[in-house]
């Protein structure tokens, strides 16, 4: 989810692309039908060689694509959507939203980014989150795999599971005490943030018990977050890539890789939903 917003303002690197193994798992239906689950990442410091014998098979056989967000590389659009929800007048000052124990991290952070608290008097709780999520360096959303996969099948047929707004919306429907949970869930975890070369290595290993135990931490171990952001998004995700098989398409769904890790994963809820999914090589 991050990574969305993370795509606002970072550019893309041309360095030779580190080598990935990623995860990808092939789903199989009673009658025939077929889909295929790719764990992405949005962000990475170096572009990265993603697109494996096995994913370039899939994306091959699959006549569609399905995506968190389908113009997620136009950047004014993104951030357009991020602008429209992220300002409501007269709330209190960020410093006044966090505990006072959190008040020090978010000077420097905000001093790191270079973001004087004053620019964040109107700006939402959520939105302080997410901008404060960013790392301060190092992490570029033109990196990003989902990025990379909808250039490479640009002749297909694209469904987009949220949209940008749709996206940022549940951030913006989140009460005010779950969107100061984050808040306090992202400056806890300050230390980590800048620190995500070595999340990116757990995604080219396609480690996916590491990633597994990162869904359980952080914003994620809030209960409320947890439901909003993660698994209730898994559920609708689930329901919408089954109708698209039964409607006799072939979609390689695309989307964050935490998105399928665990029990309450897509590979996890297809499984128990009646459909025979397998992890490819």
């Amino acid at each position: 989810m991050v990574g969305l917003v993370l795509s606002l303002a970072l550019g893309a690197c041309n360095s030779k692309p580190k080598h990935a193994d990623p995860a990808i798992w092939h789903v199989a239906g009673p009658g025939g039908e077929e889909a295929w689950l790719f764990g992405t990442i949005h962000a990475a410091p170096a572009p990265l060689a993603w697109n494996t014998p096995p994913v370039a098979q899939a994306l091959d056989r699959a006549d569609e694509v399905m995506v968190e967000v389908a113009n997620i590389a136009d950047d004014a659009a993104v951030a357009q959507a991020f602008a429209s929800l992220s300002r409501t007048p007269g709330l209190a000052p960020v410093a006044e939203r966090v505990p006072a124990a959190r008040r020090k991290t978010l000077r420097d952070m905000l001093a790191a980014r270079d973001i004087r608290e004053a620019d964040l008097r109107d700006v939402e709780t959520w939105a302080v989150a997410l901008t404060l999520a960013r790392p301060e360096s190092g992490s570029d959303a033109g990196n990003g795999v989902d990025r990379a996969v909808l250039a490479s099948a640009s002749n297909k047929r694209v469904v987009e599971l949220e949209g940008a707004s749709a996206q940022l919306s549940i951030f913006d429907r989140l009460p005010e005490a779950d969107q100061r949970d984050l808040l306090d869930a992202v400056l806890s975890d300050a230390g980590a943030l800048d620190d995500e070369a070595d999340l990116v290595d757990v995604w080219r290993r396609g480690d996916m018990a590491r990633i597994e135990a990162e869904t359980r931490t952080g914003l994620l171990a809030d209960p409320e977050l947890r439901a909003a952001l993660f698994t209730d998004r898994n559920r609708r995700w689930m329901t919408r890539i089954a109708a698209e098989m039964h409607e006799g398409h072939r979609p390689f769904v695309a989307v964050g890789a935490a998105h399928m890790a665990g029990p309450d994963g897509l590979p996890a809820l297809l499984a128990r939903a009646g459909y025979t999914v397998t992890r490819l090589d």
